[in-house]
């Protein structure tokens, strides 16, 4: 038996978890970059408990509020410009994925002169600024990957930093952070952190632990399915969801993810489709793709979740996410050309061919 695992974040649930956690964030530094969006964190008090601590440690802090959903180079290098501008010795991240994932990048670049024709190189020194994350919405769990995913406008895509360098020291996990959210970002969140563990599942580097992770993830994002349908999104529910997304974080942290987010990328980029909802867009033709040729993986999945069919799982996702965007068949063969040379195809159980990626395209719309 062979199995890796890493995942050296150390991980901290619960109400109240930044303030109880004071000292911690007091041993990251004296001088605080906090990332985050324009508005969220200041409006469900994420950001507000945050300083609260930081001033009550002494601390100083700058605050980096210039992150876009899907950051781009640009934004990171930005962030950083200030970062070292601020003096700033460690990064607080506050946010859903976009300002998690801007926050590492930034972290990165505020102590390496990396020019951006060599930033996803993978070549990188050891100096990082350390890193506290603390996730509001439970979708992407990048408060526990070495993952920062940024949009490339030259490449007309999304592409992603790895190294693990870039594993957040800390990571606060507050449900309440997340009471603000609207049903339709709670849905979004909760089907990226279903494809994680699903696809986590379906890759060539997956194991006996990240399997573990990853049935225990879907078990309880499938508990949360019939709530989410309903509008009934109780803070027992934003609880499971945001322990769900940091167990799919935990799996793709060795898994990796496979050609369904190499699909969505480009749903992203050229159709605004948010990410989540792109990956869960596709899973029912990945399913059926695969069921052809390992029926056994696809039926372990399907039954973690309560269904017996891929039909009764695509019935669930269509309910949850209603009308479908528009795309066409010109436009699925352009986004396969991006596609096929992605590294999750390859990491894929089964690599798909072009042609496999087309037609997963055609039925998935």
């Amino acid at each position: 038996m062979n199995i890796a695992y890493q995942m050296p974040t150390k991980v901290i649930v619960g109400e109240g978890c930044v303030h109880a956690n004071a000292a911690s964030i007091a041993g990251m530094g004296s001088n605080a970059l906090i990332v985050t969006g324009a508005r969220s964190a200041k409006i469900n008090g994420s950001q507000d408990d945050v300083i609260a601590v930081l001033t009550n440690n002494a601390q100083s802090y700058a605050i980096y509020d210039k992150v876009m959903s899907n950051p781009t180079i640009e934004c990171a290098y930005d962030g950083a410009a200030f970062a070292k501008a601020q003096g700033c010795d460690f990064v607080i991240a506050i946010g859903g994925g976009s300002p998690m994932d801007a926050a590492k990048a930034i972290a990165m670049l505020a102590r390496q002169e990396i020019p951006e024709s060599e930033l996803f190189s993978g070549q990188y020194s050891e100096d990082v600024l350390p890193m506290v994350h603390i996730p509001t919405t439970a979708g992407t769990g990048s408060e526990v990957t070495q993952y920062a995913i940024l949009t490339n406008h030259a490449a007309q895509t999304k592409m992603s930093l790895a190294s693990p360098l870039l594993f957040p020291k800390i990571a606060l996990l507050d449900a309440r952070y997340m009471s603000t959210l609207s049903l339709n970002d709670t849905v979004n969140t909760a089907i990226d952190a279903l494809s994680h563990a699903v696809e986590g599942m379906l890759t060539v580097r997956a194991n006996l632990i990240t399997d573990i992770l990853a049935a225990e993830a879907i078990k309880n994002i499938a508990f949360c399915i019939g709530a989410l349908k309903q509008s009934a999104v109780t803070p027992d529910i934003r609880e499971k969801l945001l322990y769900a997304s940091m167990l799919g974080g935990m799996v793709i942290a060795n898994t990796g993810t496979t050609v369904v987010h190499a699909m969505g990328y480009p749903l992203t980029y050229f159709k605004d489709i948010d990410h989540g909802r792109a990956n869960g867009l596709l899973m029912a033709a990945f399913f059926d793709f695969l069921q052809k040729r390992v029926p056994e993986k696809v039926s372990e999945i399907l039954s973690l979740m309560g269904f017996l069919s891929v039909e009764a799982f695509k019935s669930t996702m269509n309910e949850l996410m209603g009308e479908k965007e528009k795309v066409t068949d010109e436009e699925f063969i352009k986004f396969s050309e991006t596609v096929i040379k992605a590294k999750n195809v390859g990491n894929t159980i089964i690599a798909p061919s072009k042609n496999d990626i087309i037609n997963m395209y055609a039925a998935s719309f």
